[in-house]
């Protein structure tokens, strides 16, 4: 069972990272540090978007419309922080 746990675990720590890269990366490119013209941060920004896209569009969905500020991925990662921080180490305690 601990083994399952450290999996699950380290499956959300890796899908903070991706969503965190995703995130820095967006403010890069909006700031013109990045190019979408090098085709190194293209193929990397599209990978990540064909990644998240289809978890932010049930989050947008249920958020309100905000304009240009897009609050999915804030919410992705309340979402992850509480899965592997508060509900995973529960769930393991009280399997024991």
């Amino acid at each position: 069972m601990f083994t399952l746990y450290k999996i699950l675990a380290l499956l959300l720590d890796v899908a903070f990272m991706v969503l965190l890269v995703h995130v820095i990366m967006s403010w890069l490119i909006n700031f013109q540090v990045l190019n979408l013209r090098q085709p190194l941060v293209a193929s990397i920004w599209d990978g990540l978007n064909r990644l998240l896209e289809p978890i932010y569009r049930p989050i947008r969905r249920m958020l309100p419309n905000t304009g240009a500020l897009d609050l999915a991925p804030l919410v992705l990662f309340l979402i992850i922080i509480i899965l592997r921080d508060i509900l995973l180490p529960d769930l393991m305690r009280s399997m024991m």
